[in-house]
C-alpha cells in the first residue's frame, strides 16, 4: 500500500507498506503500543475498540476492529490515550466514569469512553441509542448512563476541538497530498475519488473487491481470514454519497451511510428512520452504506425491504454505462442479484412522500441485533378502497421479497380488518420461510402475517409499538 497520512490523537502520522487490508485496531495495538483500544469481537458488536474519527463532515464513532487503514487517509483519529488534555485533564466523561463509578474490569471502558466522548462533542443526549454498540457484561449499564448523563452539561474541552481545524497539507510529508484527502501520492484503484475513476478503473478490474463501511467485508479478514486484493475503497468519493431532492423523488448516493440517511429520513419518511434506528450500533451506522446494504444482496438486511415498499429505483454503472431497474428485481436468488462483472451500484432513488409506509424490524434482542423478520408495508386507499400496496420482507425467503399473493388479495378491496385477515392468509402463498438460530419456520410465517394486522392497527392510530405499550 502506498502511504497515506492521517493525524493521530493530534500527532501526523504516515503509514507506508501496509497491506490495505490491515486494520487500525492491529495496527494500533502492533504498531503504536496504544493497547488501551480494545480487541474483543473483532467483528464490530461489542465497541470495546472504539474510536473517534474526525474529517470534513465531523466526528464520528467507529469500530477499529473492522476499520482499514486507507479509510483513514486525510482524517483524525483520536484513541482512549488521547482523550485527556495536554497536562492530563480528564475528559469530562472520563470523570464522569470515575464519580458514578461506571467502570468494573475496565475491559470495556475505553470505548464507552470514546463514544461517550463523541457523542458529548456532538451534542448527542441519547445515551441509549449513543451506547447501544458498547457492551459491558461487569458493572451494568445504569451508572454508565448516569456518568453520561452527569457529563451532559460539561463545556467541550477545548483540546477536543483541535482536529475539527486540521488541514490534510499539513498532515502530508510532501505537496503531493494537497486535495487528495491526506495521501502522499496518488492511488488508482485503491482511493478512487469520482465515480468516474471508480467506473474505469473497476470495469477493467471486475474482479476486485469494493469496500465502502466495511461493516461486512472487514469480517472477511477478521473471520474469515480472507485476502480481497485487488481492493477499492470508496469512502472518499464525494459524488457517492449525496442525497439529492429531484421533486416527487429523492436520488440517495450508494456512499450514504446509514447514520446519514436516517437523519435525511426523519422527515419524510419516519417510519424508515427509526428502523434505521436499529440498524446495528451507532459505530456501524457511521460507516456502513446503503448501495453496501443493498449490494451485499443478504436476505435478512434492514435496507431493501423498506426500499422494495417505497418502490425504489436502482441505478447500476459500468464504466460509461448505467441502467435502472426496480429494485425487486436486482435480488435473483440467495446471495446473487442482476449484477454484471464490473458494474456497481451508483444510487438508488425513492418517492418523497409515501405517508402510510411503516416498517417492522422483528429480532430478539431490541437493539443492535439481526432480524428475524423484517416487514416494510405501504398500502394506498381512495374512497375506501385500496387501490395499490407494496409489501416486502426481509427473512422470509432467500432475498428480500414482496408478498406478491397478499397484495393482490388487498386490491380492489375495503379497507377492513376482513380483507386484511384474507390477505394473511394468502401471504402463506408467498413465502416458505426456513427455520435457523434466529427463528422457526412457522414463527417468522404467523409474524409476518401478524405484522399485516399490525399495520392496520397502526394506520388507525392504535399504539403498536413496544415502546408505548403501558401498565
Amino acid at each position: 500500500m502506498a502511504g497515506i497520512a492521517f493525524l493521530l490523537n493530534g500527532t501526523p502520522v504516515r503509514v507506508d507498506a501496509e497491506p490495505p487490508t490491515r486494520t487500525l485496531l492491529d495496527w494500533l495495538r502492533e504498531n503504536r503500543g496504544l493497547t488501551g483500544t480494545k480487541e474483543g469481537c473483532n467483528e464490530g458488536d461489542c465497541g470495546a475498540c472504539t474510536v473517534m474519527v474526525t474529517d470534513a463532515r465531523g466526528s464520528r464513532a467507529l469500530n477499529a476492529c473492522i476499520l482499514f487503514l486507507p479509510q483513514l487517509a486525510g482524517k483524525a483519529v483520536r484513541t482512549v490515550e488521547g482523550l485527556s488534555g495536554p497536562g492530563g485533564q480528564l475528559h469530562p466523561v472520563q470523570q464522569a466514569m470515575i464519580d458514578h463509578h461506571g467502570s468494573q474490569c475496565g475491559f470495556c471502558t475505553p470505548g464507552f469512553v470514546m463514544s461517550m466522548a463523541t457523542a458529548h462533542l456532538n451534542g448527542q443526549t441519547d445515551h441509549d441509542d449513543q451506547l447501544a454498540g458498547n457492551l459491558c457484561r461487569c458493572t451494568g449499564y445504569a451508572p454508565i448512563i448516569r456518568a453520561a448523563r452527569a457529563a451532559e452539561s460539561a463545556p467541550v474541552p477545548d483540546w477536543m476541538n483541535a482536529d475539527h481545524d486540521f488541514i490534510c497539507s499539513q498532515i502530508s510529508s510532501g505537496g503531493e497530498a494537497e486535495g487528495r484527502g491526506g495521501q502522499t501520492a496518488p492511488l488508482p484503484g485503491l482511493r478512487p475519488e469520482t465515480t468516474d475513476e471508480l467506473a474505469d478503473w473497476y470495469a477493467a478490474h471486475p474482479q476486485a473487491t469494493l469496500i465502502a463501511g466495511a461493516t461486512d467485508v472487514g469480517l472477511w479478514v477478521t473471520k474469515q481470514l480472507r485476502d480481497l486484493a485487488p481492493v477499492a475503497f470508496l469512502n472518499g468519493i464525494a459524488d457517492l454519497a449525496r442525497i439529492e431532492p429531484q421533486g416527487d423523488h429523492i436520488r440517495i448516493g450508494a456512499g450514504v451511510t446509514i447514520a446519514a440517511l436516517r437523519a435525511a429520513m426523519q422527515g419524510p419518511h419516519p417510519s424508515f428512520a427509526e428502523l434505521l434506528r436499529r440498524y446495528a450500533s451507532e459505530q456501524v451506522r457511521n460507516a456502513a452504506t446503503i448501495g453496501g446494504n443493498i449490494a451485499n444482496g443478504s436476505p435478512i438486511g434492514d435496507g431493501p425491504p423498506a426500499l422494495i415498499a417505497l418502490g425504489a429505483t436502482l441505478h447500476l454503472r459500468r464504466g460509461a454505462m448505467r441502467r435502472d431497474m426496480a429494485l425487486e428485481d436486482f435480488f435473483l436468488d440467495y446471495r446473487k442479484q442482476d449484477r454484471q462483472p464490473g458494474e456497481f451500484v451508483e444510487a438508488v432513488t425513492i418517492p418523497a412522500k409515501a405517508p402510510a409506509l411503516r416498517c417492522y424490524k422483528i429480532s430478539k434482542r431490541f437493539d443492535q441485533d439481526i432480524s428475524a423478520v423484517c416487514g416494510a408495508i405501504n398500502v394506498t386507499c381512495a374512497g375506501g378502497k385500496v387501490t395499490a400496496a407494496r409489501i416486502a420482507f426481509g427473512g422470509m425467503a432467500g432475498i428480500p421479497k414482496r408478498a406478491a399473493q397478499a397484495e393482490a388479495a388487498l386490491v380492489g378491496q375495503d379497507w377492513a380488518e376482513a380483507t386484511i385477515r384474507k390477505a394473511m392468509a394468502a401471504m402463506a402463498q408467498d413465502f416458505t420461510p426456513l427455520s435457523d438460530m434466529r427463528a422457526s419456520s412457522a414463527y417468522r410465517m404467523q409474524t409476518a402475517q401478524n405484522l399485516l394486522l399490525r399495520y392496520f392497527h397502526d394506520l388507525s392510530g392504535h399504539p403498536v409499538s413496544v415502546l408505548e405499550v403501558t401498565p
